[in-house]
């Protein structure tokens, strides 16, 4: 399974450091074996699919509306991100679950939305910090995998990306066993034929080792996306 890595980049990126960070990414990216992508602000989803077009990096979203369009101001639905050249979009992370109260069914409906518009969906899981010391970690994000899967999603090439919360941005991680049992769970969850992430604080020093654990095949990255050699240190890492 070709390994993904791809790079969230949050509300980061005005017009002209995110094209050339884009364009970094690009030149950097060829014969890197792993399959890359960007997530840009929805502002630069177009511009930036527009400057890497022919190259070895893929575009997509950091979310979409559930449905194709409609009276939902400040929203962008799954055509609209197509439209702008977009081939990914990343749904239900815990940014959006926490901020926004989405719920699974929520995520669910989004990620059949990209799906029906030709995107591939990343669907985020994970556990907070209360609930891993509850040792409630693994049936948390069976259930968001079981609410969070609409049909379809292993033939759309649907991806699922297991962040715990607690590590994202705080530059902490699970342990790499942590990291395996999880994965191992969500590998028995999906099948073998969906690509699962890991993120959460996923840095050039720390991505080999994580990269090289069973049923990891990739990487979800925040903040190391945002920097042009982090990121493609991570992703040489991916093999």
């Amino acid at each position: 399974m070709r390994p993904l890595i791809a790079g969230n980049w949050k509300m980061h990126g005005l017009a002209a450091d995110g094209l050339a960070l884009a364009r970094a990414v690009a030149a950097g990216g060829e014969g890197i074996a792993a399959e890359i992508l960007v997530c840009p602000p929805a502002t630069l989803v177009m511009a930036v699919a527009a400057a890497v077009q022919g190259g070895p990096v893929a575009v997509g979203g950091q979310d979409c509306h559930l449905v194709a369009k409609g009276a939902h101001t400040g929203d962008v639905s799954a055509p609209m991100l197509a439209d702008a050249g977009a081939r990914y979009v990343i749904v239900g992370h815990s940014e959006r679950r926490a901020d926004h109260h989405e719920t699974d069914a929520v995520v669910k409906a989004k990620a059949a939305s990209a799906i029906a518009h030709g995107l591939v969906p990343i669907v985020c899981v994970g556990e907070t910090l209360a609930q891993r010391e509850a040792g409630e970690a693994e049936s948390v994000v069976r259930v968001q995998v079981a609410g969070s899967l609409p049909e379809g999603f292993v033939a759309a090439g649907g991806v699922v990306a297991y962040e715990p919360v607690w590590a994202i941005g705080t530059g902490r991680t699970p342990t790499e066993a942590d990291i395996a049992a999880i994965h191992a769970a969500l590998r028995q969850a999906v099948g073998p034929a969906t690509r699962l992430l890991y993120g959460g604080s996923v840095k050039p020093g720390n991505a080999a080792a994580i990269l090289a654990l069973p049923n990891v095949d990739g990487a979800l990255v925040g903040g190391a996306s945002l920097v042009a050699e982090d990121f493609l240190a991570i992703a040489r890492a991916a093999g």
